[in-house]
């Protein structure tokens, strides 16, 4: 059982899947989240001081809250030890186009990255057998590792759109495994940048997360949360609700965590991890944003922290057995009503159905018999049926189309920050006619400014759509290789992965057309 031990209201609104903890002093943790301002927020307790400078907002609410100016609409957020034998964690951001990496406690950028496929999901740990942790960016048919320097150590492509990803040991090798969720239904497992597992859901994988050892859990678009044990599926619940968020906890004590869920109408609740069977559930009023583990109050115990998207927090401890026995006395008169309840209904619904089944079964008793034998032969295909597959590609023109999109993209981003410097001239012209008392000469700035900024929100408008037509030529070109390397197995599918990689990198169209017909560069 769970008991609640604190509640906050950070009168900020939290955007959902977009909340970590971590201790960028190495000390003391810090609930980060991203707001609905393009602003992300760090949550101290334990010291009354506000960042400053830099990228820090000089408009905090409090002491404990300061505010990170992104100015991009974030996608996601993570924080954990990205430096190498450093104690304080890394603030990791993500947008559409860009990662950050932020030392919070120095107020520095360790590195600000190009994604050109997009940050849809992070996280920051060690994957396989490298020594360095990695930041692993999931995005447009892609994923991506960063190292603290911002070098990218790890790439490999994937069949659509990554919506989740997490880290765990899928085939008890004692090496972290990659596991993919993405919205073409598939879970895929990854060993460095090879597939080794691959399941198929019913809907787009919205949430993955560890569990201990072979055991992870899932959530889908549907309503649907499940537990997978290595390729086998321990068990899945579907709700008319969404499932936003995803986190394990052991909430009786006893060494086997529970599956943790946050759901779209403000519904928490704790899974028995091998039955799926509920042990604890409570309320929240609104949407639940995001669920992270910390000893938040620094008394040596680990608790449980749920963020609704009001700004509502609520941490949550493993109770004692006094406490859970008090609590479970308390809960079990009106646990049994509810179930009996709900058990009436069930009995209620299955007897209609067996009365509604015996009538119209007894209409067509005879009608059904003449049909079967009318029917028997449909459907059934021949056995000299032939199947013939085959592979077209048409990556010159997408590869191509890349490299125009990137050249106008290019070419407009140079155009507007030529066109920002001219903003920021007559915005100083026009203030100098002002304090000069000169109206008609400030008049003719500001219609000059008026103007220009005309045609900066225009050069904005063609840069939006040149980028949405850049991501979908790139997922195509990304599609088109992860097509190529599930042709081959082993060895040949990874070195015509890197093969391809490398031939994108040089823009070498007709290299990258031969790789993927022939699997050698």
């Amino acid at each position: 059982m769970l008991a609640p031990v604190f509640n906050l209201n950070l009168s900020h609104k939290i955007l959902p899947h977009r909340v970590t903890i971590g201790k960028y002093d190495g000390i003391h943790p810090c609930l980060t989240a991203a707001t609905a301002s393009d602003k992300i927020f760090v949550h101290n307790p334990h010291q009354n001081t506000v960042y400053k400078g830099g990228r820090w907002s000089s408009n905090a609410l409090s002491g404990d809250l300061s505010l990170l100016n992104i100015n991009q609409s974030i996608t996601c957020v993570a924080a954990g030890p990205l430096k190498p034998d450093a104690k304080n964690d890394v603030l990791v951001v993500g947008t559409a186009t860009n990662l950050l990496a932020y030392d919070v406690d120095n107020n520095t950028d360790l590195f600000y990255k190009d994604v050109h496929d997009g940050a849809n999901c992070l996280l920051i740990g060690h994957l396989g057998a490298t020594e360095k942790p990695m930041a692993i960016v999931g995005g447009n048919c892609s994923l991506q590792g960063f190292d603290h320097e911002g070098n990218d150590i790890y790439w490999t492509v994937t069949g659509d759109n990554v919506s989740s990803i997490t880290l765990c040991d899928f085939n008890h090798d004692s090496f972290n495994e990659l596991i993919v969720g993405s919205e073409d239904f598939d879970i895929r497992v990854f060993r460095n940048d090879v597939i080794i597992a691959e399941m198929t859901e019913t809907e787009a994988v919205t949430g993955l997360c560890k569990v201990m050892g072979q055991h992870f859990g899932y959530a889908l678009a549907n309503g649907t949360v499940g537990v997978y044990k290595g390729l086998d599926r321990a068990w899945r619940i579907k709700s008319k609700n969404q499932a936003i968020c995803l986190n394990s906890y052991d909430i009786d004590g006893d060494g086997v965590p529970e599956v943790i869920t946050g759901w779209s109408n403000g519904k928490i609740d704790a899974r028995n991890v091998q039955s799926g069977e509920v042990v604890f559930k409570d309320n929240f009023s609104h949407c639940i944003a995001g669920i992270v583990k910390g000893d938040y109050r620094l008394t040596g115990k680990e608790e449980l922290i749920f963020c609704a998207t009001d700004g509502e927090v609520r941490g949550y401890e493993a109770a004692s057995a006094e406490m859970r026995h008090h609590m479970l006395d308390a809960n079990f008169e009106q646990e049994t009503i509810r179930d009996l309840s709900a058990k009436k209904q069930a009995l209620l619904l299955e007897f209609r159905n067996y009365e509604e089944n015996a009538r119209i079964g007894s209409g067509n008793l005879k009608t059904a018999g003449r049909a079967s034998q009318t029917h028997d032969e449909h459907g059934i295909i021949p056995a000299t049926t032939q199947l013939k597959t085959g592979l077209s590609i048409n990556l010159g023109s997408d590869k191509i189309g890349v490299n125009e999109y990137q050249s106008v993209r290019q070419q407009l981003s140079a155009d507007m920050a030529d066109n920002s410097g001219l903003i920021r001239n007559l915005v100083v012209r026009a203030e100098d006619a002002r304090l000069m008392r000169d109206y008609a000469l400030m008049r003719r700035w500001h219609q000059d400014l008026h103007a220009l900024n005309g045609e900066l929100i225009n050069n904005y408008k063609i840069r939006s759509n040149n980028h949405e037509e850049l991501m979908t030529c790139l997922k195509q070109v990304n599609q088109i290789i992860q097509r190529a390397g599930r042709l081959r197995v082993g060895r040949p599918k990874t070195q015509v992965i890197n093969s391809c990689r490398a031939a994108i990198k040089n823009n070498d169209i007709d290299l990258l057309i031969k790789v993927i017909g022939t699997g050698e560069p």
